[in-house]
């Protein structure tokens, strides 16, 4: 027979391991918190508890001893140091003298902080702005209260919420927080920074600034189809009582942060992230005894900033901060990575490394992101030195330390977890690539200036509209085809193009004719006028093609006059090496497509290396029998289509 389940409480129901109980430590029975008014963020100040039962006989629970230290219970004896967070540490903190942060702070307009304007003047101090305004921020009224908040996202909603007299975090509802705010006596200071809720109805109410927008790697290089859940970092509302505060941090992976105060007031200490203060600020971070030193007093500037109702302040990548509350204030703000301080964005993500800093506070897949930058500035230093324009110093720079990081990352595989690297990124083959462009700047440097062009003149490649994605591949494409051109005339001797690379070139271009329409209707879609090169190619080949018509009848007797099979290898085994060095080869896919182009970067090949005429097939198993793609055709089909158009007018040129 079954033994009866326990029965605990004063309400006499069994154990449930989803409810919070607290032991009584005289008649050792076990409580629901919520039967005996105990929350479970109480529970850690209690040292003795005492249940309804005892503590008639008994007294109440405990009694505070000091208001210094973390742990309540410590005996007071004056030789214990003042712990951050606790109301004697506030009240001296507010007595304390600082230099004024006008010394270090940028005051702005709206309309007067741009991305262009961060680019060529550098985002290295924190920025002012006294007025909505020109920010693109949309916000909520000022009358936007606590009660707001819950009906937006939710009375179940957990939420991480820190005790500052003990700078310890805990969970609870956000009922049982907007309850907590409005009692006319709060039994100790809470503090919430971590909400979170860009997946709730509270979202729509709020636009990030544009500046943020524009410069976010999340918004900019995040691709929809990604294998990682995209990062949400970008909308916070952050609501304190009076004398919260947070001790000195850098925000996570070296985000720079924006905030707006709603109502109330905060007050930044503000310390600037050179090479001595972040030394200083890790061994700080991992000292024992981190919470009896004011790290404010270690270096050799701390600033006092104080935001006011209706400011909005923007904080660069590094910057170690601590905040204080001086009235019950509602914030709200967001973090982003960028382009600007690459360098130091990835130096204090490999602090937060060394210190163990757990993954809960750190930003989202931070390695997974770099992967994605990385791959597109690539192609960013592609297509500006294919412009003949020097990219900016910021860019330089970032893309170096970022090379250093990933391969730091691919090492540290072998013995440790491994990188967050998307599928469809090859690790080592960016990285030789990216090295391979800085070792071109670098002997272009040496050679001559260029004019710098700047990020900020257009949209980010991503963001493009689909018709500017079609023109701007258009462009690369002829940009690349000039720039191997022009190679290949430069290092070997000038050649008649073949048969054989014309028929591919032609082959390619009327298909995609078929697909898509003619070469004029392209053009109108992207409002580019026809590139000089491409204009020359077309018409060289037009006359060589002239020449050779019968030729490539004549050949194509020949052909069918041949098993299948042969035929078939003898095309496959010259295509892809004539192809891939001729200076010809214009692949049209690569005008409408956004992600691939099968134009090769590469030098043709040295002759000596180029491999044998007439090579015999590779034989594998795995490729007989597959069906060809639909709308793709063979060799053959495709010059018989071609010498068709041509009988009855139709090819076009």
């Amino acid at each position: 027979m079954m033994a009866a389940a326990s029965l605990y409480c004063v309400c006499q129901q069994s154990y449930d391991v989803s409810r919070f109980m607290i032991e009584c430590d005289i008649c050792k029975d076990w409580f629901h918190g919520s039967c005996v008014q105990v929350e479970e963020h109480h529970a850690v100040d209690i040292d003795v508890y005492h249940c309804p039962n005892c503590d008639v006989q008994h007294g109440p629970l405990k009694k505070r001893i000091n208001w210094h230290r973390h742990d309540y219970t410590e005996p007071d004896d004056g030789s214990r140091l003042v712990q951050a967070g606790t109301s004697v540490f506030v009240r001296e903190l507010q007595n304390r003298p600082f230099p004024s942060a006008a010394e270090i702070l940028v005051q702005m307009q709206g309309h007067q902080v741009t991305q262009k304007y961060l680019e060529k003047q550098g985002f290295s101090y924190p920025i002012a702005v006294p007025q909505l305004g020109g920010l693109g921020l949309k916000l909520p009224p000022s009358s936007f209260s606590v009660r707001d908040v819950e009906e937006y996202v939710g009375g179940d909603k957990i939420v991480d919420v820190i005790d500052v007299a003990r700078q310890a975090d805990s969970k609870m509802k956000l009922r049982e927080f907007v309850k907590y705010y409005y009692k006319p006596h709060r039994p100790k200071v809470l503090n919430v920074i971590s909400l979170e809720f860009s997946d709730t109805k509270m979202a729509e109410l709020v636009v990030v600034p544009d500046i943020a927008q524009k410069m976010s790697w999340v918004e900019n290089y995040w691709p929809e189809d990604s294998f990682f859940p995209k990062p949400f970092v970008q909308k916070y509302c952050l609501m304190g009582v009076k004398d919260s505060y947070t001790d000195f941090h850098i925000d996570f992976g070296g985000t720079s942060v924006w905030y707006h105060v709603l109502w109330g007031e905060k007050i930044f200490y503000l310390i600037k992230p050179t090479q001595d203060n972040l030394t200083l600020y890790e061994v700080w971070s991992s000292s024992p005894n981190q919470s009896e030193v004011f790290f404010g007093d270690k270096v050799d500037q701390c600033y006092k900033c104080v935001v006011p109702q209706g400011t909005t302040v923007l904080i660069p990548t590094g910057w170690i901060h601590a905040v204080l509350t001086s009235q019950d204030c509602m914030a709200f703000g967001g973090n982003f990575l960028h382009n600007l301080n690459i360098g130091m964005q990835l130096r204090c993500y490999e602090m937060e490394g060394r210190l163990k800093t757990p993954d809960l506070f750190k930003f989202p897949y931070f390695e997974a992101i770099c992967w994605y930058v990385a791959n597109n500035l690539l192609e960013t230093l592609k297509e500006l030195r294919e412009d003949n324009c020097q990219p900016p110093v910021y860019l330089t720079d970032g893309v170096k330390a970022l090379i250093n990081a990933l391969r730091n990352w691919l090492k540290r595989e072998v013995t440790e977890q491994a990188s967050d690297v998307p599928d469809h990124i090859r690790p080592n083959h960016l990285i030789k690539e990216l090295t391979k462009e800085i070792r071109y700047l670098e002997e272009e440097q040496s050679g001559g200036s260029k004019p710098v062009k700047s990020q900020g003149c257009g949209p980010c490649p991503l963001t493009r509209s689909t018709l500017d994605k079609a023109g701007h591949h258009a462009r690369r494409t002829a940009r690349l085809l000039r720039h191997h051109h022009h190679h290949h005339h430069h290092h070997h001797a000038p050649k008649t193009p073949s048969n054989l690379e014309i028929l591919e070139l032609h082959t390619r271009q009327v298909l995609k004719r078929l697909e898509v329409g003619s070469f004029e209707q392209v053009r109108a879609l992207t409002h580019d006028p026809l590139p000089h090169a491409a204009c020359h190619v077309r018409k060289e080949c037009r006359a060589k093609l002239s020449q050779r018509i019968q030729e490539n009848k004549n050949f194509m007797a020949n052909q069918s006059s041949g098993s299948n099979s042969n035929s078939s290898e003898a095309w496959g085994d010259q295509s892809p090496s004539q192809a891939a060095s001729s200076p010809l080869r214009l692949d049209p896919s690569s005008e409408t497509d956004n992600q691939y182009s099968e134009t090769s970067l590469s030098p043709p090949r040295h002759p000596s290396k180029r491999p044998a005429p007439n090579t015999p097939p590779i034989s594998n198993q795995a490729t007989k029998g597959k069906r060809p793609k639909k709308g793709m055709a063979t060799a053959k089909q495709r010059l018989r289509k071609i010498l068709k158009l041509s009988r009855n007018n139709h090819f076009l040129l």
